[in-house]
C-alpha cells in the first residue's frame, strides 16, 4: 500500500475525494441535511481520531513535490522561487484540511447512526483503539502486499486448472 500511496497523485486523489463529496452532497441533499449537529460532530470525532496517516498533509507534500518536479524539468534556474512558491500554496491549503474531513464526517454520518458514532469513537478513545488507528496504515499496506500475492499466485494456478480441465476434455491450448 506505501508503493501505491507513493505513486498516487496527490492531486488527482484530493480531486477524486473532492468531487466524489460533491457528488453525495448534490445526490442526497435531503438526507445529508436532516444529520444533526452532534451527529456530526460525533462523525468528525471519528475521522480525527483516525488521521494518524496525516492523508491530507500527505496529499499537499505529495502534490507540491509533483509540481515542483513538473515546473523544474524544463525550468531548473529557478529552483529557489519554485520551492518559495509552493511553501506559500502549502501554507493557504493547510488551512483547508477541515473542509475534507467535515466531508468525511458527513459521508460516515450518512452510514453509521448516532448511537454507532458513540460505540466507534469510545473505541478509539481506548488503548486498543489508539493502537489500531495508529497501526492501521500499516496492517493495510501488510496486507495488500498479501493480496498482491495472493492475486499472482492465483492467475498462474487458475490458469493452469483451466488448461487442465480443458486438456482433460480433449482440447489442447
Amino acid at each position: 500500500m506505501k508503493n501505491f500511496m507513493m505513486k498516487f497523485n496527490a492531486k488527482a486523489f484530493i480531486f477524486v475525494v473532492l468531487s466524489c463529496t460533491m457528488m453525495l452532497g448534490a445526490a442526497l441533499p435531503t438526507r445529508a441535511q436532516e444529520l444533526s449537529p452532534d451527529h456530526l460532530n460525533l462523525a468528525r470525532k471519528y475521522v480525527d481520531l483516525t488521521d494518524n496517516a496525516q492523508i491530507y498533509a500527505r496529499a499537499l507534500i505529495q502534490t507540491g513535490i509533483n509540481s515542483m518536479r513538473t515546473i523544474l524539468s524544463q525550468n531548473p534556474e529557478i529552483t529557489q522561487e519554485v520551492g518559495d512558491a509552493i511553501g506559500e500554496v502549502i501554507k493557504f491549503y493547510s488551512d483547508k484540511k477541515d473542509e475534507l474531513f467535515d466531508q468525511f464526517a458527513r459521508i460516515y454520518a450518512l452510514r453509521f447512526t448516532e448511537a454507532e458514532l458513540r460505540e466507534i469513537t469510545a473505541f478509539y478513545e481506548t488503548d486498543a483503539g489508539r493502537k489500531l488507528a495508529q497501526v492501521n496504515q500499516s496492517i493495510n499496506e501488510d496486507l495488500s502486499s498479501a493480496m498482491q500475492i495472493f492475486q499472482v499466485n492465483l492467475n498462474t494456478e487458475f490458469f493452469a486448472k483451466v488448461r487442465a480441465e480443458l486438456r482433460d476434455k480433449g482440447i489442447e491450448l
